[in-house]
Parts: C-alpha cells; structure tokens; sequence
C-alpha cells in the first residue's frame, strides 16, 4: 500500500475495489471460523476457551491430552509417536481438527538441549544458580525470553526449565540447575525467569514440585517433614515463583512426601497448589513418575510423562469400568488447554527459524558479568592491573581450550561437540563431562595484549610450579563436575585439585583460584591464596566474562545464593545414605516397596525450614562464605536506618566509599518475635543500589509480605504474629550494618 501513494491514483481505479472486496472476504472468513469454533476468538479468557473446546471433544481425545507419547533415544520409552516429538523431551498430541496443536517439548534449564542432535546451535546461558546469584529479576526476565525464543526457533512450544528446589544439601547433582537456598530469592528469580519465558508463547513449567532436594535415591526416598516446615521452606519457594510466573504447567517429582508419592500426593498437589493457591494449569509428572491411575488422576496428577503407561489404555479402561467420573477427565484435559491457550501456543503457532546465536551470546556474557562472586581479594590483588602485570601463568582446569558445564537432563550441546574430545567426534550424553569451547587463556590473551600469558596444564605438579615460579601472577583454574542422577561424594575439588593449588601458592603466594562449579567447595588453601573468584558454569560466553572482571573492565557485583560450608559435617545431614541400582529398581513403580527399602531410605528433615543459611544461624556454626556474601572493586557503607511499621518498609542510606563505580545488593533481613520459635533470620528483600564513586542513596526496601507470617498447621493457614520483629541491613545475612526495629501490633 506504500507504493500507492506514488503512483497516479487513475492506474488503480479498477483495482481497488477489488482489493476492498478481497480484504471483505478475508475478514469474513475470520469471522465464520471463529463462529465455527469461538473458542479461536483471542478476546476471550484461556478458562473459557478451554470450555468451549472441550465440550467439542470425544472422550478418546481428551485421554491423549493426559499423556505422552515417548521420548527419542531412551529404548523403554518408545512409542509409534516418538519420532513426532522433534528430537526433544516429549511429545503430546493435539486435536488438529480442533485447532488444538500438538505440545512439543524440550529441556531447557539454562539452554535448549538437544540442539546439537538436532545440528542446531543452542545458547547455554550460565547455570541457574549462577543466574540467582546476580540477584537481578530484570535480568533473569531476559534469560528466560532468549530461551523461549530459541525453543521456538527450534520447534518447541514447551519448556521444562524452571527448578526452584531449594538447595536444602549442596551435594545435590541438580544443584547448579535451581536457585540457590533462600525461598523468596529462588521463587523471584525462577519466578521472573518463567514469566518471561512464557510470554514468548511457550508453555513455561516450574519444577520438581516438591522437596525433590537430593538425587541419591530419588525414585524412592521419602521425606518426612512438617507441614509448617515444609510451607515456609520448599512450598513457599514455590508459591512466591508461581505467583509472578502465573506458569502454565506443574512438574511433580520422583520422591516421596511424607508416605506419598509427589506425582500422586492428595496434600501437595490437590490441596495446596490447586486449593489453596488457586493453579489452572496442569501438572505433568516427572519421566517416568507415575506410578498408579486412579490414586495419581484423584491426588491431582493431569498428565503422565513421558509414556501412557497408567493414563492411556488403563485409564480408558478406568473410565469405562466406572472407577473413573468423566468429570475428572475433564478437569484434566481442561487445564491442559487452559494452558495452551494461556501460552499462546494456539493463536501463535511455532515455526522453526534461525537461532540469534549473537543475541544470545552477548546475554550470556551479560548474565554472567553480574554473577560471577569475588570470594577473596587480599591486598587488591585483583584486578590485574594490565598496565603494570608482564606475565601471568594460567594453570589447570583445561582453561587453555574449555570451560565445563553442568550435565543430566540441563546439558545444553556445545558447538563443534564436547571441547575435551576431538570436536565433533564424541557425541554429548547427558553424564557426560562436556566442556564448552570458551577458551579462559585466550580471553585473558586479548584483554592483555602486553603481558606473557603461558598455561600448563598441572597434569605435573613440578611443571605446574616452575611456571608459577616464573610469573608475577598465577591463576589456577579449578573445577567441579554436577550432573542429575547423582549426588557429589563430599564437597571437595576432584582429581586432586587442592593439591595442585597447594603446590601452586607455596611457589607463587600471589595465586588466584578461579572456581567454575555448580556449588559450594571446601577451600583448605583458602587463607593462603590471594584471590578466590566462583565462576560457576559460565555458559557460552563464559570465557570473555570473566576476562573483563579478572582484568577490572566489569566490576564484580555477584553475592552467593547459597551457603559455602566449611564441612560435610556443618550440614543438616552430614551423610548421604549410599545407593545400590539394585535398591532403587525395587522402589520404582511401587507405592509401596520392600519394607527394607522404605525404611534404608526414608529421611527426616529435622531442619525444618532452617534452609541453609538459617541452619547455620541457628546452629551457630561457623561457615566458609555466607548466603549474601560477594566483595567487589569498591566499597560500601551504610547509614540512616528507618523503620516504616505501617508501610513495613525499610529505608537507609548506602554510600560509594571507594574510587571506582560498582553496584550494592543491599539486602534486608528480619527475625520474628520469639513466639514463633525460631532462632534464625528470613532474607525479607533486597535491592540492587547502582553507585558512582562517593555517591550515596536513600533506599526504600518493603518487606515482602510473605516472609512475616508462620504457617498454623491447626489453622491450616497463615497467621501474622503480633510483637517486635528485629531488622538486620547489610551485605549480606551474616553481616547486619544497621540493625532496628519493626512493630506490628496486635
């Protein structure tokens, strides 16, 4: 129509009306099909559209919404629809003649895996934890956009990211996968995460719903807990992401609570998450955590992944026998609807396209310039001063070609294939060690052009230290290996890495331990090195990430997510019972295993809600780093506290005391009067405080209003409780700076 206003207006008089009447039609023929089908007209809410179009479908079709079809490459999950489900997780049919499009799903904690099987690129954007350690909603409202943007680009309409367990053990495998130990932390950061995921019109997923916090026996551990516990802890972490998220879909998890299985739990899934919070969408089992029809569909159970072992022909067979009301089939069926089209997924339907493999690395880089935590930094050893440093020795960790990543079901492929072996000759297997080709050395090469920078491997202790010998400075990199399905033995570094740091400082004092891991690690060296830097699992970008912050062009601004313990034996649970396969097949698919099973691994949370650092707090045992702890090139100081009992809101000055620019997460704390029983401190917010040297700001923090109350289990609600709360302000939640007062009266 732009070429029309350039062109005589008498050389279109025929066309025209022409063009008028076929735009008529086209409207028209919208028109008639949303009369035909008004559950396609986009004004009406997802509730009712999904009851328009359930009333539409046969029984038959409805079934097919509450299971999958297989998943590729796993020989017991095979089924005739496998092929159908792109290369990804899992595939559920739709009613195509109904408008309702297949749910295609993929993987995608912090990347779209199975790219590579595909021969597609994926991001990997640095590890989830890594995310929740920039504390920065905002940010983590853009790691989620760019994976659902790319599980478009690759074909998916659904994600089955969104971890939000809380890191009650850090030997957890999964641990790098969520965000970190505090609830109102992990559910904001997963929160914003999904909730922008989502609103790239894919069906976005919170997970494992609940307490799934150790992958030692999972198929069969079950965790004893308190309901008021198990509220203010793990639930809680849950219900904070779901409300900001508003997600589509619920994952249950393999393990027991309190007796029941998660996926077929009548406590947390049909009281809590669907009573008392008042969720729409769907909850999907785990693969392969179901383990009943009847009991799992009644408990709240919509959708058995990845197979239809109970909730296709058996629950069929279910309904036609009576034992199950067409009612409840439809509550189902209607929620995984209601998702697609809350999702978007119906009105916008996926097409493959290219991946903006450049867009996605400068976010990676981006995300993982704010997360990465300065532990140590003795007599400012960093940053390297790149004007005055001459030669640096870089040691171990494979940083002359790698950085690694975490594995399991998260493990997004890396271009060219695994960095370690020869590129594009070792396919990537979900427990596999796989290192991205981000190359520390060369980055640190390119920041610092004038300096002789050489690597040696530390293969051989007595290379490794001439060359620390030899350098004005020495970075050694470490690393820590995670994957789901397993647990790490202890919190040291493998492969006798602390001997190599030892050997390393001995000969160089001025060393830095550069740690790529996806947790907590023991540190014994630590007071004898100069400068400590968690890295975590630094995704596609990693490399030239922490090139900037080691060399001083990004300041670090990462504070910890969790707690770095000093032992094994500081923990709630200073040992993880061992697992034989043996064992854990026996526990599978039965409600009810050996009695020997049961009993070998059932497991008290006596901690209650004393999630990492309240634990430690409450405890009084000494840690390595703090939750909340993260140094950086400047310095901070606070001043002016003010305590708003009416608003419940916190204000006080932070001030730039140092000489370069740098931002302050500020972070808020609060204990409860002493009627609640507890001895511990509850992160209540925090703000990111953005300062230039010498500036200072008045900052306002409202205390998040479901941090206050305490669960009354005889209530079976929430009760906020009169009298002084004591506030704490500061760095980070063993460092309080100002220290108040708020009231709340009766």
């Amino acid at each position: 129509m732009q070429m029309l206003r350039f062109q005589s207006p008498s050389r279109f008089r025929h066309t025209l009306p022409v063009l008028a009447a076929a735009v008529c039609l086209i409207f028209r023929a919208a028109e008639a099909q949303q009369t035909a089908q008004p559950w396609m007209n986009k004004s009406l809410p997802p509730e009712q559209r999904a009851d328009l179009v359930l009333k539409e479908m046969t029984s038959d079709e409805k079934i097919a919404l509450l299971h999958g079809n297989g998943m590729p490459g796993v020989p017991n999950w095979q089924m005739p629809l496998t092929y159908m489900g792109n290369g990804g997780a899992g595939y559920v049919q739709g009613v195509p003649r109904l408008g309702i499009p297949a749910i295609v799903q993929s993987d995608a904690a912090y990347g779209v895996r199975n790219g590579g099987a595909n021969g597609r690129y994926a991001t990997a954007l640095p590890s989830n934890l890594a995310a929740a350690s920039s504390w920065n909603a905002e940010l983590a409202c853009e790691y989620g956009g760019l994976i659902g943007r790319e599980l478009r680009a690759h074909g998916f309409n659904m994600t089955l990211g969104g971890g939000v367990n809380l890191t009650r053990d850090p030997r957890n495998g999964r641990t790098f996968e969520y965000a970190g130990e505090d609830p109102l932390l992990a559910g904001t950061v997963v929160g914003h995460l999904m909730k922008c995921e989502q609103a790239e019109h894919v069906i976005g997923d919170i997970k494992h719903y609940v307490l799934n916090d150790q992958e030692t026996g999972r198929n069969i551990v079950n965790v004893s807990i308190s309901k008021r516990a198990m509220q203010e802890s793990d639930l809680l972490a849950f219900h904070i992401g779901l409300k900001i998220a508003d997600p589509a879909a619920v994952m249950c998890s393999y393990n027991r609570v309190n007796g029941a299985f998660a996926c077929e739990n009548p406590y947390t899934l049909r009281e809590v998450l669907k009573k008392d919070w008042g969720f729409h969408g769907f909850v999907l089992s785990d693969w392969g955590g179901t383990h009943s029809t009847e009991e799992a569909l009644s408990a709240g159970l919509d959708q058995e992944q990845p197979m239809a072992d109970y909730f296709g022909p058996k629950l069929k067979a279910a309904v036609e026998a009576g034992k199950v009301p067409m009612s409840q089939i439809d509550d189902s069926a209607r929620r995984v609807l209601y998702a697609e089209f809350l999702s978007g997924i119906v009105d916008d339907p996926v097409e493959k396209s290219v991946v903006d493999a450049e867009a996605g690395l400068a976010l990676a880089q981006k995300v993982e310039e704010q997360s990465i935590v300065l532990l140590k930094n003795a007599s400012g050893i960093l940053p390297l001063d790149r004007e005055k440093i001459r030669r640096i020795a870089v040691i171990g960790g494979h940083a002359d070609i790698a950085m690694i990543s975490g594995g399991g079901s998260a493990q997004v492929d890396p271009p060219g294939g695994n960095a370690i072996a020869p590129p594009g000759q070792k396919a990537t297997h979900w427990q596999d060690h796989i290192w991205f080709p981000t190359s520390p050395l060369q980055a640190l090469r390119t920041a610092m052009p004038e300096a002789k920078i050489d690597f040696d491997s530390g293969q051989d202790l007595s290379s490794a230290v001439q060359l620390a010998k030899s350098a004005e400075v020495a970075v050694v990199f470490a690393y820590q290996w995670e994957a789901e399905g397993m647990d790490l033995p202890n919190l040291s570094l493998p492969d006798n890495q602390d001997e190599l740091i030892e050997r390393v400082v001995a000969a160089n004092p001025h060393t830095i331990v550069v740690l790529e891991t996806g947790t907590a690690v023991k540190m014994p060296w630590l007071d004898r090195v100069g400068g400590v830097v968690e890295a975590w699992y630094a995704g596609s970008s990693g490399h030239r990430a922490l090139a900037r912050v080691l060399t001083g062009q990004v300041n670090p601004t990462g504070k910890l997510a969790m707690t770095f313990p000093k032992s094994e034996e500081d923990l709630p649970h200073p040992v993880i019972p061992p697992l034989s396969r043996k064992d854990e097949g026996q526990g599978t698919g039965a409600v009810n295993g050996p009695a020997h099973v049961q009993s070998k691994y059932a497991i008290t949370y006596s901690e209650g809600s004393k999630v990492g650092y309240k634990w430690y707090e409450a405890e009084h045992k000494p840690v390595l780093f703090p939750f909340g702890f993260g140094l950086s090139y400047t310095t901070y100081a606070y001043d002016r506290l003010k305590i708003d009992d009416a608003q419940r809101a916190v204000s006080f000055s932070v001030k730039n005391t140092g000489t370069r620019s740098g931002v302050e997460i500020a972070q808020v704390y609060v204990a409860l009067p002493a009627v609640a029983g507890e001895s511990f401190h509850r992160l209540a917010g925090w703000s990111r405080v953005e300062l230039q040297p010498g500036e200072s700001k008045v900052v306002t923090v409202a205390i998040h209003p479901d941090i206050l109350p305490v669960y009354d289990e005889a209530k079976s609600g929430w009760t906020l409780l009169p009298g002084t709360y004591k506030v704490s302000v500061g760095p980070s939640s063993a460092s309080a700076s100002l220290n108040g007062d708020l009231h709340i009266a009766k």
